[in-house]
């Protein structure tokens, strides 16, 4: 038996979970990267980049997913990327459900096989050795079954796959994306859990409002390493 020392845990890329209102400027966090970044697509929602040259890999089934992760993880162009962003896991989720319900006889089994299929999805995503990962969600008013308490939280096909996707990660923010008293939009990453939103930063790196800057966040938490 080896005893390992929590002093000795070290970053293994920064995983990101963000969450937001539609037009808050989710997908526009993936030119905040500052590193070589690809975008896993499922949305028809990329014109917010077209002043940026990001290369995207359209996602419009599951066996789509099956081999962006093969790609990724196993290619050694696909290999050369720092960054990786899922936009929107909410959307995959929708393609990971679609291709569950034409091959189940009762549509309802879909739910629990999408439950496990997109859990082992976003673990394998999210514990690619040394690769930062930003998983965008859209937005929806879920229920805190310990609290009873209806918060904001990151949306998914299946009640109790939106409730457990916080979980699966140690930073959780919203987008929020608000107007000045001056009549400016302004937008900020919200790193702690209030009254109305589920947040959290496990890093203990970050302010309680963040400018919605990917690259920084991640140096931030990372201590300033690459």
């Amino acid at each position: 038996m080896k005893l390992l020392s929590t002093k000795d845990a070290h970053i293994n890329g920064v995983k990101i979970l963000c969450y937001g209102s539609s037009g808050a400027g989710k997908t526009r966090l993936c030119a905040t990267t500052g590193g070589k970044t690809v975008i896993l697509s499922a949305e028809a929602g990329l014109l917010s980049l077209r002043e940026h040259d990001i290369p995207f890999i359209q996602i419009q089934g599951i066996d789509d997913i099956y081999q962006a992760y093969d790609y990724l993880a196993n290619d050694p162009e696909g290999q050369t990327f720092s960054w990786i962003c899922l936009d929107s896991i909410s959307e995959i989720g929708e393609v990971v459900l679609s291709a569950g319900k034409k091959s189940a006889k009762d549509p309802r089994a879909a739910y629990g096989d999408l439950q496990e299929k997109m859990g082992d999805l976003l673990r394998a995503f999210r514990d690619l050795p040394g690769r930062n990962v930003y998983f965008s969600a859209k937005q929806d008013r879920i229920k805190d079954e310990a609290t009873g308490i209806m918060l904001y939280g990151p949306s998914m096909p299946g009640q109790k796959l939106g409730l457990q996707l916080p979980y699966f990660f140690d930073e959780v923010f919203v987008l929020r994306a608000e107007r000045s008293p001056e009549g400016s939009l302004v937008r900020t990453l919200q790193t702690f859990q209030d009254v109305q939103y589920t947040a959290k930063d496990r890093s203990g790196a970050l302010a309680p409002y963040e400018d919605p800057d990917l690259g920084a966040i991640a140096t931030k938490i990372s201590g300033g390493q690459k």
